[in-house]
């Protein structure tokens, strides 16, 4: 990840943008080879807040032009828009930690039950989508733990009805599966809620969903209901059919 910008995840707001570094150029020789910048590989599903490296280009013309949404460039910001915009999980509303390496983030995103110390929700992965320095973060799934989601696999081709299943270590847990898209605002479908816990002990649940058209579709199983509604979550990544 190019820009280290606080803890990723954080709800919307502004950053400001990355630190241009400008090196001399040496003289060129009497044969010179133009050299240009390696392209940047993206090896993951793109879930939110782009649907393609073409949305991405297009926010950075925006950016460089007139200073739109800098958030982009925060994967600390990028995440908590994620879970308190896109999600609508408006109680996981803290960084708790994060990691940046070079064009990877993993952002730790949670929330404060009382005067406790921070719990983390879930931890989530983002990479730098598109070309050059200002290229925005993009969510591409979570590093799971005591809840887990393991099927579908990542990237498979998926449809409806759509089995979902994992691990989870917890008591008394109702998980709540739901599919949703960057493009549409409401959830293309919704499965709650399935009664689970105890130690590293399997789930699963089969949700029906439709009007799905983005390449990604996000896959979001949660947990919650001892402090606040949301404590857990876990996210994974599918292509709906043609």
């Amino acid at each position: 990840m190019a820009v280290v910008v606080n803890d990723s995840g954080a709800s919307s707001g502004g950053s400001p943008g990355p630190t241009v570094t400008v090196t001399a150029t040496p003289e060129p020789s009497s044969s010179p080879s133009a050299s240009t910048p390696a392209r940047r590989m993206f090896r993951y599903q793109p879930l939110w807040p782009f649907t393609s490296e073409d949305a991405a280009a297009a926010w950075q013309e925006a950016y460089r032009s007139g200073g739109k949404q800098p958030w982009h460039l925060d994967p600390g910001q990028t995440a908590l828009s994620f879970t308190t915009g896109f999600l609508r999980f408006d109680e996981i509303n803290l960084v708790v930690s994060r990691s940046v390496r070079g064009d990877e983030a993993f952002v730790s995103v949670g929330y404060r039950a009382d005067t406790n110390p921070p719990s983390v929700a879930a931890v989530i992965h983002l990479a730098r989508f598109g070309q050059g320095n200002d290229a925005p973060w993009e969510v591409v799934g979570t590093r799971d733990t005591s809840l887990t989601l393991t099927q579908p696999r990542y990237g498979a081709v998926a449809s409806s009805p759509l089995t979902v299943a994992g691990r989870i270590t917890g008591v008394d847990e109702a998980i709540r599966v739901d599919v949703r898209q960057a493009s549409t605002a409401d959830r293309l479908g919704t499965s709650c809620c399935v009664a689970a816990g105890g130690q590293n002990q399997p789930w699963s649940a089969q949700v029906t969903f439709q009007g799905a058209t983005d390449p990604a579709v996000v896959v979001v199983a949660s947990t919650g209901g001892h402090y606040q509604g949301v404590e857990a979550f876990a996210i994974t990544a599918i292509s709906a059919p043609d």
